[in-house]
Protein backbone atom coordinates (compact mmCIF):
# COMPACT_ATOMS: atom_id res chain seq x y z
CA UNK A 1 0.00 0.00 0.00
CA UNK A 2 1.68 3.42 -1.21
CA UNK A 3 2.39 5.86 1.70
CA UNK A 4 0.24 9.39 1.91
CA UNK A 5 1.93 12.07 -0.05
CA UNK A 6 4.00 14.23 2.86
CA UNK A 7 2.38 18.02 3.00
CA UNK A 8 4.52 20.72 2.26
CA UNK A 9 6.88 22.29 4.96
CA UNK A 10 5.41 25.12 6.87
CA UNK A 11 7.95 28.58 5.91
CA UNK A 12 9.75 29.86 9.16
CA UNK A 13 8.18 32.67 10.00
CA UNK A 14 10.75 36.05 10.64
CA UNK A 15 11.35 37.48 13.90
CA UNK A 16 9.18 39.99 15.39
CA UNK A 17 9.45 43.55 14.50
CA UNK A 18 7.32 46.62 15.99
CA UNK A 19 6.92 50.16 15.34
CA UNK A 20 5.19 53.31 16.87
CA UNK A 21 2.20 52.11 15.70
CA UNK A 22 1.65 48.98 17.69
CA UNK A 23 -1.84 48.34 18.37
CA UNK A 24 -3.04 48.43 21.78
CA UNK A 25 -4.76 44.96 21.21
CA UNK A 26 -2.02 42.81 20.84
CA UNK A 27 -1.06 43.45 24.15
CA UNK A 28 -0.98 39.91 26.28
CA UNK A 29 -3.87 40.15 28.58
CA UNK A 30 -1.39 38.49 31.00
CA UNK A 31 1.04 41.97 30.63
CA UNK A 32 2.79 43.38 34.08
CA UNK A 33 3.01 47.51 33.58
CA UNK A 34 6.23 48.51 33.51
CA UNK A 35 6.11 50.10 36.64
CA UNK A 36 5.40 46.52 38.69
CA UNK A 37 7.61 45.59 40.86
CA UNK A 38 11.35 44.08 39.62
CA UNK A 39 10.24 40.75 40.65
CA UNK A 40 7.08 40.86 38.70
CA UNK A 41 8.80 42.32 35.33
CA UNK A 42 11.03 39.22 35.25
CA UNK A 43 8.58 36.91 33.79
CA UNK A 44 9.69 38.41 30.80
CA UNK A 45 12.67 37.45 28.39
CA UNK A 46 14.87 39.50 27.50
CA UNK A 47 15.20 40.29 23.45
CA UNK A 48 17.98 41.38 20.93
CA UNK A 49 16.81 44.03 19.21
CA UNK A 50 17.99 47.00 16.88
CA UNK A 51 16.03 50.37 17.53
CA UNK A 52 15.99 52.69 14.97
CA UNK A 53 16.22 56.45 15.94
CA UNK A 54 16.72 59.87 14.69
CA UNK A 55 17.65 63.10 16.74
CA UNK A 56 18.39 66.72 16.20
CA UNK A 57 22.02 67.19 17.36
CA UNK A 58 21.53 70.71 18.93
CA UNK A 59 22.33 71.54 22.93
CA UNK A 60 23.99 67.64 23.02
CA UNK A 61 27.89 67.12 23.39
CA UNK A 62 27.15 64.37 20.69
CA UNK A 63 26.05 60.66 20.65
CA UNK A 64 28.39 58.78 22.96
CA UNK A 65 27.44 58.96 26.87
CA UNK A 66 29.91 61.27 28.44
CA UNK A 67 30.28 61.97 32.23
CA UNK A 68 29.22 65.66 33.17
CA UNK A 69 27.82 66.21 29.40
CA UNK A 70 24.69 66.40 28.08
CA UNK A 71 25.02 63.25 25.09
CA UNK A 72 21.79 61.24 23.30
CA UNK A 73 22.80 58.64 24.52
CA UNK A 74 22.94 59.19 28.18
CA UNK A 75 19.33 60.50 27.74
CA UNK A 76 17.69 57.53 25.79
CA UNK A 77 19.95 55.11 28.24
CA UNK A 78 17.40 56.82 31.12
CA UNK A 79 14.66 56.63 28.86
CA UNK A 80 14.92 52.66 28.32
CA UNK A 81 15.00 52.49 32.08
CA UNK A 82 11.85 54.01 33.25
CA UNK A 83 10.32 52.40 30.02
CA UNK A 84 10.83 49.15 31.30
CA UNK A 85 13.32 47.98 29.32
CA UNK A 86 15.89 47.89 31.43
CA UNK A 87 16.07 46.73 34.86
CA UNK A 88 17.33 48.19 37.78
CA UNK A 89 19.87 46.20 37.99
CA UNK A 90 21.30 47.13 35.20
CA UNK A 91 20.86 50.98 34.94
CA UNK A 92 24.03 53.25 34.50
CA UNK A 93 25.72 49.74 33.11
CA UNK A 94 25.20 49.24 29.31
CA UNK A 95 27.55 46.73 29.23
CA UNK A 96 25.44 44.21 31.26
CA UNK A 97 22.94 44.73 27.96
CA UNK A 98 24.94 44.49 25.61
CA UNK A 99 24.73 48.33 23.76
CA UNK A 100 26.04 49.33 20.89
CA UNK A 101 25.72 51.71 18.49
CA UNK A 102 26.18 51.77 14.64
CA UNK A 103 27.64 55.19 14.53
CA UNK A 104 29.09 58.45 16.55
CA UNK A 105 28.14 61.78 15.85
CA UNK A 106 30.40 64.87 17.58
CA UNK A 107 28.96 67.63 19.18
CA UNK A 108 25.85 69.47 17.47
CA UNK A 109 25.66 66.99 14.87
CA UNK A 110 22.06 65.18 14.04
CA UNK A 111 21.34 61.96 12.49
CA UNK A 112 18.14 60.79 10.36
CA UNK A 113 19.17 57.04 10.52
CA UNK A 114 20.97 56.07 13.51
CA UNK A 115 20.50 52.44 14.77
CA UNK A 116 21.37 51.18 18.39
CA UNK A 117 21.24 47.62 19.50
CA UNK A 118 21.30 45.46 22.96
CA UNK A 119 18.99 43.02 25.05
CA UNK A 120 15.66 44.47 26.20
CA UNK A 121 12.44 43.83 27.79
CA UNK A 122 10.16 44.27 24.85
CA UNK A 123 6.97 43.43 26.41
CA UNK A 124 4.63 44.85 27.69
CA UNK A 125 3.68 46.17 23.90
CA UNK A 126 3.96 49.57 23.61
CA UNK A 127 7.51 50.14 24.41
CA UNK A 128 8.19 52.35 21.75
CA UNK A 129 5.44 55.02 22.84
CA UNK A 130 6.62 55.03 26.45
CA UNK A 131 9.94 55.52 24.50
CA UNK A 132 8.72 58.50 22.74
CA UNK A 133 6.67 59.56 25.18
CA UNK A 134 10.18 60.10 27.85
CA UNK A 135 12.25 61.33 25.15
CA UNK A 136 12.50 64.98 23.79
CA UNK A 137 10.96 66.27 20.75
CA UNK A 138 14.03 66.05 19.31
CA UNK A 139 14.67 62.36 19.94
CA UNK A 140 12.62 59.96 18.23
CA UNK A 141 12.42 56.41 17.99
CA UNK A 142 10.39 54.95 15.35
CA UNK A 143 10.27 51.28 16.10
CA UNK A 144 13.08 48.18 16.72
CA UNK A 145 13.57 44.80 14.52
CA UNK A 146 14.77 41.79 16.26
CA UNK A 147 17.66 40.08 15.15
CA UNK A 148 20.30 37.03 16.16
CA UNK A 149 21.81 37.27 19.58
CA UNK A 150 25.16 38.06 18.48
CA UNK A 151 24.26 41.02 16.37
CA UNK A 152 25.88 44.15 17.52
CA UNK A 153 24.94 48.01 15.75
CA UNK A 154 28.62 48.82 15.23
CA UNK A 155 30.22 46.11 14.00
CA UNK A 156 28.09 44.71 11.55
CA UNK A 157 26.86 47.64 9.94
CA UNK A 158 28.85 47.52 6.55
CA UNK A 159 28.46 51.41 5.34
CA UNK A 160 27.50 54.55 6.35
CA UNK A 161 26.01 57.90 4.67
CA UNK A 162 26.22 61.34 5.80
CA UNK A 163 25.11 64.06 3.86
CA UNK A 164 27.02 67.94 4.93
CA UNK A 165 24.28 70.77 3.14
CA UNK A 166 26.31 73.30 2.63
CA UNK A 167 25.19 76.61 1.74
CA UNK A 168 25.85 77.43 -1.91
CA UNK A 169 27.22 80.90 -1.11
CA UNK A 170 30.13 79.05 0.25
CA UNK A 171 31.44 78.74 -2.88
CA UNK A 172 31.61 81.75 -4.21
CA UNK A 173 35.09 83.62 -3.57
CA UNK A 174 33.39 86.99 -3.29
CA UNK A 175 31.51 85.85 -0.87
CA UNK A 176 32.24 86.65 2.34
CA UNK A 177 35.99 87.43 1.86
CA UNK A 178 39.22 87.57 4.67
CA UNK A 179 41.06 91.12 5.40
CA UNK A 180 44.03 90.25 3.02
CA UNK A 181 41.75 89.57 0.13
CA UNK A 182 39.72 93.04 0.79
CA UNK A 183 42.88 95.22 0.85
CA UNK A 184 44.29 93.50 -1.92
CA UNK A 185 41.32 93.75 -3.90
CA UNK A 186 40.99 97.69 -3.45
CA UNK A 187 41.79 99.40 -6.58
CA UNK A 188 41.38 96.41 -8.82
CA UNK A 189 38.18 95.98 -11.19
CA UNK A 190 36.79 93.17 -8.90
CA UNK A 191 37.06 95.55 -5.21
CA UNK A 192 35.32 93.37 -2.60
CA UNK A 193 33.78 94.65 0.17
CA UNK A 194 34.45 93.55 4.31
CA UNK A 195 31.30 92.19 5.35
CA UNK A 196 30.00 94.46 8.23
CA UNK A 197 27.74 91.63 8.99
CA UNK A 198 30.08 88.73 9.67
CA UNK A 199 32.81 90.29 12.32
CA UNK A 200 35.69 88.57 11.56
CA UNK A 201 36.27 87.85 15.44
CA UNK A 202 33.14 85.87 15.12
CA UNK A 203 30.83 88.10 17.12
CA UNK A 204 26.82 87.27 16.86
CA UNK A 205 25.32 90.38 15.00
CA UNK A 206 21.63 90.57 14.38
CA UNK A 207 20.15 90.30 10.87
CA UNK A 208 23.41 88.81 9.30
CA UNK A 209 21.90 87.16 6.47
CA UNK A 210 19.68 90.06 5.56
CA UNK A 211 20.22 93.40 3.50
CA UNK A 212 19.03 96.15 5.76
CA UNK A 213 18.34 99.69 4.66
CA UNK A 214 17.84 102.39 7.35
CA UNK A 215 16.86 106.14 7.09
CA UNK A 216 16.10 108.75 9.74
CA UNK A 217 12.56 107.82 9.40
CA UNK A 218 12.07 104.63 8.76
CA UNK A 219 13.64 101.16 7.88
CA UNK A 220 13.63 99.57 4.33
CA UNK A 221 14.51 96.26 3.25
CA UNK A 222 16.56 95.99 0.68
CA UNK A 223 15.58 94.17 -2.84
CA UNK A 224 17.54 90.55 -2.72
CA UNK A 225 15.38 88.94 -5.43
CA UNK A 226 12.20 88.18 -7.30
CA UNK A 227 9.59 86.17 -7.20
CA UNK A 228 8.13 83.92 -9.63
CA UNK A 229 5.54 86.80 -11.17
CA UNK A 230 9.02 89.15 -11.17
CA UNK A 231 7.58 91.46 -8.33
CA UNK A 232 10.69 92.06 -5.77
CA UNK A 233 10.41 89.78 -2.33
CA UNK A 234 10.46 91.19 1.01
CA UNK A 235 11.93 90.36 4.36
CA UNK A 236 10.84 91.10 7.45
CA UNK A 237 13.47 92.47 9.83
CA UNK A 238 14.31 90.86 12.54
CA UNK A 239 16.26 91.76 15.84
CA UNK A 240 18.58 94.85 16.31
CA UNK A 241 19.89 96.50 13.13
CA UNK A 242 23.01 99.07 12.99
CA UNK A 243 23.10 102.15 12.59
CA UNK A 244 25.90 103.40 9.86
CA UNK A 245 26.77 107.46 9.14
CA UNK A 246 29.56 109.45 9.21
CA UNK A 247 30.45 112.92 10.47
CA UNK A 248 29.74 114.68 7.18
CA UNK A 249 26.45 112.68 7.01
CA UNK A 250 24.88 112.27 10.43
CA UNK A 251 21.81 109.77 11.12
CA UNK A 252 22.04 108.87 7.98
CA UNK A 253 21.42 105.36 7.06
CA UNK A 254 23.56 103.70 4.96
CA UNK A 255 22.71 100.03 3.25
CA UNK A 256 24.58 96.73 4.86
CA UNK A 257 26.68 94.64 2.83
CA UNK A 258 23.95 91.84 1.74
CA UNK A 259 25.12 88.19 2.12
CA UNK A 260 25.29 87.47 -1.76
CA UNK A 261 23.21 84.53 -2.59
CA UNK A 262 20.22 84.69 -0.04
CA UNK A 263 16.49 84.21 -1.05
CA UNK A 264 14.12 86.07 1.08
CA UNK A 265 13.14 83.54 4.10
CA UNK A 266 9.63 81.38 3.65
CA UNK A 267 7.96 80.24 5.88
CA UNK A 268 8.39 76.31 6.33
CA UNK A 269 10.67 74.36 4.06
CA UNK A 270 11.48 74.21 -0.03
CA UNK A 271 13.46 71.49 -1.49
CA UNK A 272 13.31 72.29 -5.14
CA UNK A 273 12.63 70.11 -8.35
CA UNK A 274 12.44 66.39 -8.88
CA UNK A 275 8.61 65.42 -7.84
CA UNK A 276 6.72 66.94 -4.61
CA UNK A 277 6.76 65.05 -1.49
CA UNK A 278 5.04 65.92 1.72
CA UNK A 279 5.02 69.52 -0.53
CA UNK A 280 8.38 69.49 -0.68
CA UNK A 281 10.90 69.19 -3.79
CA UNK A 282 14.32 68.77 -4.70
CA UNK A 283 16.34 69.66 -7.87
CA UNK A 284 19.98 68.73 -9.87
CA UNK A 285 21.50 71.96 -10.44
CA UNK A 286 20.73 73.93 -13.75
CA UNK A 287 22.80 75.97 -15.21
CA UNK A 288 19.86 77.81 -15.95
CA UNK A 289 18.94 78.68 -12.39
CA UNK A 290 18.30 82.04 -11.30
CA UNK A 291 20.72 83.73 -8.75
CA UNK A 292 19.27 84.44 -5.49
CA UNK A 293 20.43 88.45 -5.52
CA UNK A 294 19.37 90.71 -8.53
CA UNK A 295 22.07 90.37 -11.45
CA UNK A 296 23.94 93.67 -10.66
CA UNK A 297 22.63 94.69 -7.47
CA UNK A 298 25.01 97.07 -5.93
CA UNK A 299 25.78 97.48 -2.06
CA UNK A 300 27.59 100.26 -0.07
CA UNK A 301 29.37 99.50 3.18
CA UNK A 302 31.58 101.40 5.10
CA UNK A 303 35.14 100.19 5.73
CA UNK A 304 35.08 99.97 9.78
CA UNK A 305 39.17 101.01 9.39
CA UNK A 306 38.58 104.21 7.58
CA UNK A 307 35.01 104.59 6.95
CA UNK A 308 35.63 104.73 3.10
CA UNK A 309 33.16 104.14 0.95
CA UNK A 310 33.65 100.60 -0.71
CA UNK A 311 31.23 99.65 -3.62
CA UNK A 312 30.98 96.54 -5.51
CA UNK A 313 28.84 94.04 -7.62
CA UNK A 314 26.49 91.41 -5.77
CA UNK A 315 27.69 88.03 -6.16
CA UNK A 316 25.67 86.55 -9.22
CA UNK A 317 26.99 82.41 -8.40
CA UNK A 318 25.35 80.21 -9.33
CA UNK A 319 26.09 76.44 -8.59
CA UNK A 320 25.24 75.16 -12.37
CA UNK A 321 26.47 72.61 -14.60
CA UNK A 322 30.35 73.99 -14.54
CA UNK A 323 30.84 74.54 -10.72
CA UNK A 324 28.84 70.87 -9.81
CA UNK A 325 31.16 69.41 -12.19
CA UNK A 326 34.26 71.04 -10.34
CA UNK A 327 33.36 70.56 -7.11
CA UNK A 328 32.93 66.97 -7.79
CA UNK A 329 35.72 66.30 -9.02
CA UNK A 330 37.78 67.79 -6.08
CA UNK A 331 35.29 65.25 -3.87
CA UNK A 332 35.78 62.22 -5.94
CA UNK A 333 39.88 62.86 -4.94
CA UNK A 334 38.49 61.27 -1.35
CA UNK A 335 37.30 58.05 -2.83
CA UNK A 336 39.33 54.77 -2.09
CA UNK A 337 41.28 53.80 0.43
CA UNK A 338 43.67 57.24 1.94
CA UNK A 339 45.53 58.03 4.87
CA UNK A 340 43.61 60.89 6.30
CA UNK A 341 46.11 61.19 9.58
CA UNK A 342 45.51 65.26 8.12
CA UNK A 343 41.16 64.99 8.51
CA UNK A 344 41.29 63.98 11.89
CA UNK A 345 43.06 64.88 15.35
CA UNK A 346 45.19 62.65 17.69
CA UNK A 347 45.60 60.30 14.84
CA UNK A 348 49.35 59.62 13.42
CA UNK A 349 49.87 58.58 10.33
CA UNK A 350 51.39 55.32 10.92
CA UNK A 351 48.45 54.10 12.63
CA UNK A 352 46.33 51.73 11.28
CA UNK A 353 43.11 53.55 11.91
CA UNK A 354 44.15 56.44 9.59
CA UNK A 355 43.61 54.54 6.98
CA UNK A 356 39.82 54.78 5.80
CA UNK A 357 37.72 53.41 2.24
CA UNK A 358 35.27 56.28 1.18
CA UNK A 359 33.25 54.55 -1.25
CA UNK A 360 31.47 57.94 -3.21
CA UNK A 361 31.27 61.23 -2.56
CA UNK A 362 28.96 63.50 -4.80
CA UNK A 363 27.18 66.89 -4.92
CA UNK A 364 24.98 66.61 -7.04
CA UNK A 365 21.67 68.31 -5.92
CA UNK A 366 20.60 71.79 -4.17
CA UNK A 367 17.81 72.11 -1.95
CA UNK A 368 16.18 75.15 -0.84
CA UNK A 369 15.48 75.46 3.47
CA UNK A 370 14.04 79.00 4.63
CA UNK A 371 15.07 80.72 1.30
CA UNK A 372 18.47 79.80 1.73
CA UNK A 373 19.62 77.16 -1.24
CA UNK A 374 21.73 74.47 0.02
CA UNK A 375 24.11 72.30 -1.41
CA UNK A 376 23.77 68.54 -0.55
CA UNK A 377 26.69 66.89 -0.43
CA UNK A 378 26.83 62.92 0.09
CA UNK A 379 29.48 60.67 1.46
CA UNK A 380 29.43 56.62 2.01
CA UNK A 381 32.19 54.99 3.46
CA UNK A 382 33.15 51.88 5.93
CA UNK A 383 33.48 54.54 9.09
CA UNK A 384 34.90 57.69 9.33
CA UNK A 385 37.34 59.41 12.26
CA UNK A 386 36.35 62.56 14.10
CA UNK A 387 36.02 65.84 12.31
CA UNK A 388 36.91 63.62 9.30
CA UNK A 389 33.97 64.73 7.27
CA UNK A 390 33.67 68.01 8.32
CA UNK A 391 37.63 68.79 7.40
CA UNK A 392 36.83 67.08 3.90
CA UNK A 393 34.37 69.35 3.21
CA UNK A 394 36.37 71.95 4.26
CA UNK A 395 39.59 71.61 2.22
CA UNK A 396 37.13 71.13 -0.44
CA UNK A 397 35.66 73.92 0.25
CA UNK A 398 38.83 76.22 0.59
CA UNK A 399 40.13 74.72 -3.00
CA UNK A 400 36.63 75.84 -4.64
CA UNK A 401 37.17 79.48 -3.14
CA UNK A 402 40.78 79.42 -4.95
CA UNK A 403 42.79 79.95 -1.20
CA UNK A 404 44.91 77.21 -1.64
CA UNK A 405 46.62 75.23 -5.19
CA UNK A 406 44.40 71.53 -6.36
CA UNK A 407 47.37 70.41 -5.54
CA UNK A 408 47.03 70.64 -1.93
CA UNK A 409 44.81 67.72 -1.39
CA UNK A 410 47.36 65.23 -2.90
CA UNK A 411 49.20 66.37 -0.24
CA UNK A 412 46.88 66.15 2.50
CA UNK A 413 46.39 62.67 1.44
CA UNK A 414 50.04 61.61 1.79
CA UNK A 415 51.67 60.12 5.01
CA UNK A 416 54.41 62.09 4.92
CA UNK A 417 52.97 65.16 4.97
CA UNK A 418 51.51 67.48 7.83
CA UNK A 419 48.96 70.01 6.97
CA UNK A 420 46.55 72.00 9.10
CA UNK A 421 43.01 71.52 7.70
CA UNK A 422 40.05 73.52 7.62
CA UNK A 423 37.43 72.07 9.75
CA UNK A 424 33.62 73.39 8.36
CA UNK A 425 31.17 73.67 11.16
CA UNK A 426 29.00 70.99 12.61
CA UNK A 427 25.67 72.18 11.57
CA UNK A 428 25.05 71.24 8.32
CA UNK A 429 26.33 67.67 8.82
CA UNK A 430 24.24 64.57 9.73
CA UNK A 431 24.13 61.52 9.94
CA UNK A 432 21.91 59.66 6.99
CA UNK A 433 21.51 55.76 7.30
CA UNK A 434 23.61 53.14 8.22
CA UNK A 435 23.68 50.06 6.45
CA UNK A 436 23.76 46.32 7.21
CA UNK A 437 24.15 44.91 3.37
CA UNK A 438 26.16 41.88 4.43
CA UNK A 439 23.68 40.54 7.75
CA UNK A 440 20.77 41.00 5.79
CA UNK A 441 21.95 38.49 3.17
CA UNK A 442 23.26 35.86 5.83
CA UNK A 443 19.96 35.93 8.05
CA UNK A 444 16.87 36.97 5.31
CA UNK A 445 15.40 33.38 5.90
CA UNK A 446 14.96 34.13 9.23
CA UNK A 447 15.08 37.57 10.43
CA UNK A 448 14.51 40.67 8.96
CA UNK A 449 16.14 42.88 6.94
CA UNK A 450 17.54 46.28 8.77
CA UNK A 451 16.86 49.02 6.60
CA UNK A 452 15.24 52.36 7.28
CA UNK A 453 12.37 51.88 4.51
CA UNK A 454 9.75 51.36 7.13
CA UNK A 455 10.41 54.30 8.15
CA UNK A 456 11.14 56.53 5.61
CA UNK A 457 7.68 58.95 5.58
CA UNK A 458 8.62 59.23 9.70
CA UNK A 459 12.16 60.33 8.99
CA UNK A 460 11.78 62.51 6.14
CA UNK A 461 9.26 64.43 8.61
CA UNK A 462 11.56 64.26 11.37
CA UNK A 463 14.47 65.88 8.95
CA UNK A 464 12.28 68.33 7.81
CA UNK A 465 10.86 69.94 11.00
CA UNK A 466 13.82 69.53 13.11
CA UNK A 467 16.78 68.68 11.32
CA UNK A 468 16.73 70.71 8.41
CA UNK A 469 15.06 73.85 10.12
CA UNK A 470 17.60 73.83 12.80
CA UNK A 471 20.66 74.07 9.75
CA UNK A 472 18.68 76.96 8.06
CA UNK A 473 18.01 78.73 11.52
CA UNK A 474 21.46 78.62 12.18
CA UNK A 475 22.45 80.13 8.99
CA UNK A 476 20.04 82.28 8.77
CA UNK A 477 20.08 83.77 12.31
CA UNK A 478 23.91 83.12 13.20
CA UNK A 479 25.53 82.73 9.69
CA UNK A 480 27.44 79.58 11.23
CA UNK A 481 29.33 79.49 7.74
CA UNK A 482 29.37 82.57 6.35
CA UNK A 483 31.46 83.02 9.89
CA UNK A 484 33.88 80.29 8.89
CA UNK A 485 34.52 81.53 5.51
CA UNK A 486 36.35 84.72 7.21
CA UNK A 487 38.89 82.07 8.45
CA UNK A 488 39.99 80.77 5.17
CA UNK A 489 43.15 82.87 4.64
CA UNK A 490 47.01 82.40 4.51
CA UNK A 491 46.97 83.98 8.42
CA UNK A 492 44.69 81.10 9.61
CA UNK A 493 46.27 78.56 7.41
CA UNK A 494 50.03 79.21 6.37
CA UNK A 495 49.93 75.87 4.63
CA UNK A 496 47.69 76.87 2.21
CA UNK A 497 50.90 78.44 0.50
CA UNK A 498 52.77 75.61 0.87
CA UNK A 499 53.78 75.62 -2.92
CA UNK A 500 54.16 79.26 -3.03
CA UNK A 501 56.21 79.25 -0.15
CA UNK A 502 58.35 75.91 -1.76
CA UNK A 503 59.07 78.18 -4.76
CA UNK A 504 60.39 81.31 -2.87
CA UNK A 505 62.72 79.42 -0.81
CA UNK A 506 64.47 78.02 -3.79
CA UNK A 507 64.12 81.23 -5.77
CA UNK A 508 66.44 82.61 -2.38
CA UNK A 509 68.59 79.59 -2.00
CA UNK A 510 69.21 79.78 -6.25
CA UNK A 511 70.38 83.71 -5.19
CA UNK A 512 72.09 83.31 -2.67
CA UNK A 513 74.22 80.39 -4.48
CA UNK A 514 74.96 83.02 -7.13
CA UNK A 515 76.65 85.23 -4.74
CA UNK A 516 78.24 82.90 -3.21
CA UNK A 517 79.87 81.68 -6.49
Amino acid sequence: MASPPSSPPVPKKLKMSTTSTSSADEADPAAVPPTTAEPNRRRYKRRKIAIFLSYCGAGYQGMQKNPGARTIEGEFEEALFHAGAVPESDRGNPKRYDWARAARTDKGVSAAGQVVSGRFYIDPPGLIDRLNSLLADQIRVFGFKRVTASFNAKKFCDRRRYVYLLPVFALDANAHPDRESVVASLGSENELARCLECSERGRKVFGVMRSQLKGSKEEKISELGRDESGRPEEMETEGKTEVLGTENEPGEGKELDALSNLESADVGTELENGGEANGTKEQPVSKNKASAVEEGAESVVLDGANEEKITRTASTYIYGDMERESFNSILNRYVGTHNFHNFTTRTKAEDPSARRYIISFNADSVITIGGIEFIKCEVVGQSFMLHQIRKMIGLAVALMRKCAPESLMDKALRPDVNINVPTAPEVGLYLDECFFSSYNKKWKDSHEALTMEAYAEEVEEFKLKHIYSHIASMEYKEGAVALWLHSLNHRNYPDFRMEELKKENATVETEVDDLVT
